[in-house]
């Protein structure tokens, strides 16, 4: 169990990822349909649908800082150092000692990267590759904000941005820490599934 262990640290924790948000969120829906009856049609998804890049720093305490990418903008290791600058810009004075977990994205491991982290003297936390199970963003954040956007549609980038701004404005502190505190307890089912994927339902 986790009492037995000292996670206080976890407090320290920064963790931030990136996520694609469309303008129109359809939910395709299974239907039940008798025999001869015709289903409801469900719009075909858009190829090239439009959509803006979210990129969120967040700890136990809330959102530390988000920003939508100007479009047509990627993340390079140039522009996530850029982030990284902003985001500890805004941590300054506020904890002694910074713990940080992100994904192994090419950006995320690039030698610059982990130059300005080290630089910064964050005390970056190991992360298994291809495992969102143990990325409190993944699990907790962004399937929440998932939820949220479900079915709603946006005419432009400030309808997206104000309606981002307002989950995270009616989410509460219980909902970031829990995020957090819970992953030591998913660090021990990894354990002892020698490693298993977390599945969640």
């Amino acid at each position: 169990m986790t009492s037995h262990r000292n996670y206080q640290w976890l407090r320290n924790l920064i963790t931030g990822e990136e996520k694609w948000v469309l303008y129109i969120n359809y939910t395709h829906r299974r239907q039940w349909i008798s025999s001869g009856q015709t289903g409801v049609a469900t719009p075909k998804a858009d190829l090239h649908p439009k959509k803006v890049m979210l990129s969120i720093w967040w700890g136990v305490y809330g959102i530390i800082h988000w920003e939508i990418l100007p479009n047509g903008c990627t993340i390079t290791a140039e522009l996530y150092c850029q982030q990284l600058g902003r985001v500890a810009e805004k941590l300054k004075g506020t904890q002694d000692r910074i713990y940080y977990l992100h994904d192994n994205a090419r950006p995320h491991v690039a030698k610059s990267t982990r130059e300005i982290l080290l630089k910064f003297g964050w005390i970056t936390i190991p992360h298994p590759p291809y495992s969102p199970g143990l990325a409190p963003t993944d699990y907790n954040l962004f399937r929440s904000l998932s939820h949220h956007l479900r079915e709603k549609n946006f005419d432009d980038e400030n309808d997206v941005k104000m309606d981002i701004a307002n989950f995270f404005g009616q989410t509460s502190q219980d909902f970031y820490e829990s995020g957090i505190l819970s992953l030591p307890e998913r660090w021990r089912q990894v354990i002892d599934s020698s490693g298993a994927y977390i599945s969640d339902s």
